[in-house]
This record gives structure tokens, C-alpha cells and sequence, in this order.
């Protein structure tokens, strides 16, 4: 055995010991990757994976970080077979997730799939409820590495109870799986979740467009707004999800699908991409694969931003990165143009000199010495990363 199996075999054997609940260590920096729901909703099928998978590759996405494909609701037959098992559809995924999991993993991807802690998921397919130890095993048997476990059609159960019931079941099935948590904040997970899952949602699901809202979906803006003040529930291997990314997709402008990816980075959001990256245009690619900001997300410290300041049409978030930078994300939040002026010595917690580097431009806009004068578009952002400068 050599000497990664003997530690992937020690970390299994230690996750799966009597206090375990999740498999530890695997979601140290935020999820990236992509899911089908926002772009697809149910229509989907092995070919459009297959083909979502071959462009996550070519387009660079998986090179910037993006390993997770995880096919959201609608994969499951419509019922359960002879033997309780849940099964694809026997027409859109013929060749059965086995198969698909495996091509994924050829790719060097990650397997994701999605379910449901009630009886039904919220398209009327087979929930898990009462089948979560034998749905484990399913999981485990086609090679799942992520499982997103939804909330619709749960009754009267406890939401604590049943999300620690699954993720018993996966670790109890010896397959390292990261479990997401999509209970919609419903019961604040964010106060009980972090032995269960790695990452849970903390609100309904999100839509594409900037501040609308739904009976069951809500704009970008409208979701950062709740975010506030639930940064010290998260870091490593426990993260707050706001939602997948809504970047590229038709009712954002390029100005709010830059600004919504520039918040999710500085939030440590999971950064799950929900647009047809078979159809991507240059713009939006250079978006979803811009190192930089990725860095934001990734960074080590594992610190949630803030938002530091809302005024009408002006919001500063700040994010604590590690080796004593820190990232700041200008928002122009109402609907005309942000004509910013900042003086950094009122932010008392930078200590010394810092060189300012643009994130979206690369242009060095210089120290902390000066005044920073920016206009700012409707919607859009300035971010920027300030790094020591050494006496």
C-alpha cells in the first residue's frame, strides 16, 4: 500500500470511528465547481453532462479550480425499483451513473448528485427520506463525491435530526462525500450544522437577475443582504452557501455577473457555476476563471467577509486574507453610477502602507498613501487586494 492510500485509509478509518458525523478535511477551501439546475432545471440527460464535463475542461474552468459536476433534481426515475434502490431514468440516463461517474472521474473530475431529505424532491421525483443508509450505498457504489440534499416535501420532521441522519449514512457508507445542506436557512443551520455537513444554504434559491423578488427565488443582491452578520459561523470544512453562481445566464448584465462573482469571492462562498458552459463567451469565461478573485475565495485563512458599510448606493465589504492582505469589494448598489472617494486612514485595522492592486483590470491603482478616486457603474464593482509593503 503505498502512502497516500495508508492516509486516505487513516482518514477514512478515523471519519468513520463513533463520534463521526462527516468526513473531515475535504472541503478545507469553499466547492467550486458546476451544477445543472440553474441553467437546466430538469432537462437534462447523460450527453448534456458528458458534454458540460468536456467543456469544463476545455474552457479552463477545471484548471482555475472548478472539479465538482453534480446533476441537480431531475435525474431519478420516477419511481424507486422492485428493491427500494433509487435508479436514473431509464431514457435520459441509460448508461446509468456508474458509467457517468466514472467518465467524470476520467476527466479528473468530481461526481456530484442531488436528492431530497423529505419524501419527494421539489420536481416530484423519489426523495430519501427513510432510505438514507441504502441511498448511501447507492452513492457510494457509483462513485459520488458530493450530494446536495435538498428540503422540499419533509412534513413535520426535524431539520437537525434528518441532515444528521444522511450524513451518518454517508459516513457509514466509507465514501468520502462532501454533503450540502439546501434547507434554505429555514432553522438556521449555520448554528448546528458544522458536525454534519461541510457547507448548508442560508436562504432560498437564487434567480438571475440583481434585486427581484420571487414566491421562491430572489435576486443576487437581495441573498447578500442576508449574509450579513453570519461570517463568524463560517471557515474551513463549514461554509455559509448562498446559492450557486448566476453568472452568464440572461438576466444578468456582464457589469452584475462580475459584481456577483467579486461578492460571492469575498463571502468564501462555495463557487458553483449555473450557466451552459458549452455556449460560454469569451467575457463571461474570463469572469468565472480570473485567478485572482478565485484567490479571494480560496485563500487559506478561510475568513468570511463583511460588509464594513452600507450607505444609499454605496456598500464596502472586506474580507481578511492571509499573510496580512485584505481584499475590499466597492459595490454600486443602486442604480445609478458610484462616484467613490476613499480615504484608507479610515479604516483603522490596515496597519501600515499597502499596495492596491486591481482584481478585474490587473492595474496597480498604488498605496494607501493617497486618496482612491473611482467612478463606478450601476451594479458593478471595484475589488481590489492590498498587500503589506515592508518598511
Amino acid at each position: 500500500m503505498n502512502i497516500r492510500m495508508m492516509i486516505l485509509a487513516a482518514c477514512i478509518f478515523w471519519a468513520t470511528s463513533a463520534h463521526a458525523q462527516k468526513f473531515e478535511g475535504l472541503a478545507r477551501t469553499p466547492p467550486m465547481g458546476w451544477n445543472s439546475w440553474n441553467a437546466f432545471a430538469v432537462k437534462i440527460d447523460e450527453k448534456l453532462i458528458r458534454e458540460t464535463a468536456d467543456a469544463l475542461v476545455a474552457s479552463g474552468m477545471k484548471a482555475a479550480g472548478y472539479t465538482y459536476v453534480v446533476i441537480d433534481d431531475g435525474w431519478e426515475a420516477k419511481e424507486r425499483d422492485s428493491q427500494g434502490k433509487l435508479v436514473p431514468d431509464p431514457g435520459r440516463f441509460a448508461g446509468g451513473m456508474k458509467a457517468l461517474g466514472d467518465y467524470l472521474h476520467s476527466k479528473g473530475l468530481k461526481f456530484g448528485i442531488h436528492n431530497c431529505a423529505g419524501t419527494k424532491t421539489c420536481s416530484g421525483y423519489p426523495g430519501g427520506r427513510g432510505h438514507e443508509f441504502q441511498d448511501a450505498r447507492s452513492y457510494a457504489s457509483w462513485g459520488v463525491d458530493y450530494l446536495k440534499y435538498d428540503w422540499c416535501e419533509h412534513g413535520t420532521a426535524n431539520a437537525e435530526e434528518t441532515y444528521r441522519t444522511m450524513g451518518s449514512a454517508l459516513v457509514a457508507a466509507r465514501r468520502p462525500v462532501v454533503f450540502s445542506l439546501c434547507e434554505w436557512g429555514n432553522n438556521k443551520p449555520w448554528l448546528w450544522a458544522k458536525p454534519i455537513g461541510h457547507l448548508w444554504r442560508t436562504t432560498g434559491d437564487v434567480t438571475d437577475c440583481y434585486s427581484c423578488q420571487g414566491v421562491y427565488s430572489m435576486g443576487w443582491k437581495i441573498i447578500l443582504d442576508a449574509q450579513v452578520d453570519l461570517e463568524k459561523y463560517a471557515g474551513p470544512d463549514h461554509w455559509n452557501d448562498p446559492d450557486m453562481l448566476e453568472v452568464g445566464n440572461p438576466g444578468l448584465s456582464l457589469a452584475e455577473s462580475r459584481a456577483q462573482f467579486s461578492l460571492w469571492s469575498m463571502l468564501a462562498a462555495p463557487l458553483m457555476a449555473g450557466n451552459d458552459l458549452r455556449k460560454m463567451p469569451t467575457d463571461l469565461r474570463e469572469i468565472l476563471t480570473n485567478k485572482d478573485v478565485i484567490a479571494l475565495d480560496q485563500d487559506p485563512l478561510g475568513e468570511q467577509g463583511y460588509r464594513y458599510m452600507a450607505q444609499p448606493g454605496k456598500e464596502i465589504w472586506v474580507k481578511k486574507l492571509a499573510k496580512g492582505e485584505w481584499a475590499f469589494c466597492f459595490l454600486a448598489a443602486g442604480d445609478d453610477h458610484l462616484d467613490l472617494k476613499i480615504d484608507w486612514a479610515g479604516f483603522p485595522f490596515l496597519k501600515g502602507r499597502h499596495a492596491i492592486r486591481d482584481l478585474w483590470t490587473k492595474q496597480s491603482l498604488g498605496t494607501t498613501d493617497k486618496l482612491l478616486i473611482s467612478r463606478i457603474p450601476s451594479h458593478d464593482v471595484l475589488l481590489v487586494r492590498l498587500s503589506p509593503i515592508a518598511k
